[in-house]
């Protein structure tokens, strides 16, 4: 068979320019130069992670893919190991194959080219993977109200080479068997590839986790293929549920927060005005003018919480107060007048309402 030469040359020449550059660009996805310090990496992960999450984009049906893809990339640049790796080879380089002494890939192509194949061939199986990890990670209110950085240390087990091959990918596949003229015959067969012996050995890696202003109780931060390994595929995902603590004096409801405060009778009559703290520091100021009762409520417009999808609205506060009544004080009958004249009620407006 006769092949053209040219057409040879063209077909390595593109092959050699997919190969280079297989997978997903990674330094695309992050926006970064390929001379990006470790430090510019995380910078720009932190703020596409923010943006892509996909609970700020629940109506993009790739949102989820945007935001693997970006885990994945930060996953290899912020390691000097795989980055290298990856520099020479792409992101193939980084699976079983170019870089750790796999199989060439042109070989592959022209063998596929100009062979027949009469036992059905290898067909496209879906890759094994590793189970995920959810861990409950205990979060103060404070730390959600301001944000804040975790570091967490995960003791991994990992796959590295060891002496000797082992069969792996083993699959049932259909065989065709011709026994003559018109006569054939099929048979499943179980079929296994031949890899490098490999062993799991833990080790001890640094995560880097972004408390987010806003998020909520049971919210789920992943962490792309730091799960359990796959001895012959991929490891799944870590998970951590974020695990709102309880506060003593705020309590969290969606994105408004609820406090108690406590005055005396004094203050409930005569109006008052009084600081409290905020979840940052900072003085949130009441005041009451008129007669405040037992269970009244105040509301402080953009005191709560900040929205998860956008920082710069906030949820609301409720104060509800609580009024202290003087205990074991007897009025004199003057004082006892003086009171019914000021509060311009009397003994015979009481009602009883029954429960």
């Amino acid at each position: 068979m006769r092949v053209n030469i040219n057409i040879i040359v063209i077909i390595i020449l593109v092959l050699l320019t997919d190969y280079g550059f297989a997978g997903r660009d990674f330094y695309k996805i992050l926006g970064v130069q390929r001379a990006a310090t470790v430090n510019q990496v995380k910078k720009a992960y932190r703020g596409l992670a923010k943006q892509l999450h996909p609970d700020r984009n629940r109506d993009d049906p790739k949102a989820e893919e945007r935001f693997r893809d970006l885990n994945a990339a930060y996953e290899v640049l912020s390691d000097p190991e795989k980055r290298k790796i990856y520099d020479a080879h792409g992101e193939e380089g980084l699976k079983d194959g170019v870089g750790r002494g796999g199989s060439d890939p042109f070989s592959s192509f022209f063998g596929d080219m100009f062979q027949f194949h009469t036992g059905g061939g290898n067909q496209e199986r879906e890759i094994p993977r590793g189970g995920d990890v959810v861990v409950n990670l205990d979060v103060t209110l404070e730390e959600l109200y301001n944000g804040n950085f975790v570091e967490i240390v995960r003791n991994k087990p990992v796959k590295k080479k060891a002496p000797g091959k082992r069969r792996c990918n083993c699959r049932h596949e259909m065989r065709t068997r011709s026994l003559g003229p018109g006569r054939f015959q099929m048979t499943q067969e179980e079929v296994c590839d031949e890899c490098e012996n490999v062993t799991l050995v833990p080790e001890e890696k640094l995560l880097e986790l972004e408390i987010e202003p806003g998020m909520r109780d049971g919210q789920i931060y992943p962490f792309v293929a730091e799960g359990e390994p796959h001895i012959d595929g991929e490891p799944g995902d870590l998970r951590f549920r974020i695990h709102q603590l309880k506060h003593p004096r705020f309590q969290r409801r969606g994105d408004d927060l609820y406090t108690n405060l406590s005055i005396t009778l004094v203050d409930a009559l005569n109006g008052f005005s009084m600081d409290i703290e905020h979840l940052d520091g900072h003085k949130v100021r009441v005041t009451r003018e008129k007669v405040t009762w037992p269970g009244a409520m105040l509301r402080k417009a953009n005191e709560g919480m900040p929205n998860y999808e956008n920082n710069n609205v906030k949820g609301s506060l409720f104060i509800t107060f609580d009024v202290e009544f003087p205990k074991g004080l007897t009025l004199p009958p003057e004082d006892k007048e003086a009171v019914k004249r000021l509060l311009k009620q009397d003994s015979a407006q009481r009602v009883y309402n029954g429960l």
